[in-house]
């Protein structure tokens, strides 16, 4: 299991289009992915899951991979967040 913290970089918060992204990229793994925030788990494959984080700028969230592809998830979920959802 690998746990990394991020934090979201736009203005906007995450809303459709990152949210999206987000599940689009998670999707592509084996493992699980899931994201917290404070006391809520989400499933990142689910666009409408990660909605309903209700992501505002600078939020803190934590990233949780598990399964035989987790280090990859991570590392391309971190990516996405890194370069502020422009793929």
């Amino acid at each position: 299991m690998i746990k990394r913290e991020l934090i979201v970089p736009t203005r906007a918060g995450i809303h459709a289009r990152p949210a999206s992204l987000i599940a689009q990229t998670a999707s592509t793994f084996k493992c699980s992915v899931m994201i917290e925030k404070e006391d809520m788990k989400i499933n990142a494959k689910s666009i409408m899951g990660i909605i309903t984080l209700g992501a505002t700028y600078k939020t803190r969230l934590t990233l949780i991979t598990e399964g035989e592809d987790e280090s990859e998830a991570a590392d391309a979920i971190c990516a996405l967040f890194s370069s502020k959802f422009e793929k």
